[in-house]
């Protein structure tokens, strides 16, 4: 298989670098080019990280060659790249969207891991294994932009990682869901280098996150809605109640999760069966960074746990455990997923690989 022609936007932070280090030996995908701020542009990529390379493997040798180039320079990119992954972590929402829209006026598909364009009303916000009838909205959105090639396909934030492929398998299973409690305990990379300041969070628990609590509440309704007459449909049958906080683990993001069903209630063995079973389309299609198995169960009492369980299958499974009775809903269990891996660059590259699949990137 000929290789595709990739690029990274906002190659020097912290999803950027994770980026180049999962893409290093990709099967599909040949890192070609890199691009940064103005400021980080003109020199190599292992110079512009000097000091802040923060992976625990070393800059793979053929993108620490790479001269980093100006964002702002679409034509550049257009000329090398079939597609980039957009990994801007500036706080100017505007300046993202307005940018990732000229890549994409520009011919040139965008993956983005991005805020700045979830909730953009033609942009689908993708998680493989739950919505990929959602791609069929690129056509919209290309014809809504008069676009030829390009189109902007975002993945949700790292913090419902954890929790909306269980809740999303219990639905598929004709177990909807009515209402759930979360709440998170994210891992100091979600807030990117340098982050929280470590005296803020070494003997502490910071609780509150910044929008993450919006975007936990509000993003799963997206994804979990429908697509009719050229429009999405958010799902109004979920009230979610999050609560998010930061703790002391350098990654994985845990939650705490409490479900009330709608009608019918499950059995906890038929919970865990259904999770445990679960299979979607990027299982069904081979994909190179599909996890074997999307959910793991733990039977263990005191799992998962960020430090044993983030890797879990790539790093790109969520795992789940003590499933119990809730004194006020029904049930209550414990979630992990990786958020820098299939909350961040893991997730977007499987999203790239399924838009590969489809026809989607040629």
């Amino acid at each position: 298989m000929k290789k595709f022609k990739v690029g990274i936007l906002g190659a020097t932070g912290m999803v950027g670098q994770n980026y180049i280090r999962l893409l290093e030996n990709h099967p599909w995908f040949d890192i070609v080019y890199v691009a940064a701020s103005t400021n980080s542009a003109g020199v190599t990529y292992s110079e512009s990280v000097k000091n802040r390379w923060q992976m625990t493997t070393s800059i793979p040798s053929k993108a620490a060659s790479l001269i980093v180039e100006d964002v702002a320079d679409v034509t550049k990119a257009s000329k090398k790249c079939d597609f980039v992954f957009s990994a801007f972590e500036i706080n100017d929402k505007q300046l993202v969207k307005e940018m990732e829209e000229k890549y994409a006026s520009a011919g040139i598909p965008v993956i983005s891991n991005a805020s700045a364009n979830r909730q953009t009303e033609d942009v689908p916000m993708l998680i493989p294994e739950i919505n990929s009838d959602h791609l069929k909205m690129i056509k919209t959105q290309q014809k809504n932009h008069n676009w030829d090639k390009g189109f902007i396909v975002v993945k949700p934030n790292c913090s419902l990682q954890s929790y909306i492929t269980p809740i999303y398998a219990l639905e598929k299973a004709g177990y909807p869901i009515k209402k759930i409690i979360i709440t998170t305990l994210q891992a100091v990379s979600g807030a990117g280098y340098p982050g929280v300041p470590s005296l803020d969070i070494i003997d502490n628990v910071v609780p509150f996150i910044g929008g993450e609590e919006e975007k936990t509440e509000e993003e799963p309704l997206k994804i979990l809605g429908s697509v009719k007459d050229g429009k999405f449909i958010k799902n109004k049958e979920i009230k979610i109640s999050a609560t998010c906080t930061r703790v002391p683990v350098s990654d994985g993001h845990l939650a705490t999760v409490n479900i009330l069903f709608k009608d019918k209630k499950p059995t906890k063995e038929e919970i865990i069966k259904v999770w445990t079973n679960f299979k979607s389309l990027p299982q069904e299609l081979n994909l190179p960074f599909a996890p074997i198995n999307p959910i793991i169960y733990k039977n263990e009492e005191n799992r998962p746990q960020p430090k044993k369980d983030r890797e879990n299958d790539k790093g790109m499974a969520v795992t789940i455990g003590r499933l119990r009775d809730c004194n006020i809903f029904d049930y209550k269990f414990i979630a992990l997923s990786h958020n820098t891996v299939r909350g961040a660059a893991g997730g977007g590259i499987l999203n790239a690989e399924l838009l590969v699949k489809m026809g989607y990137i040629k």
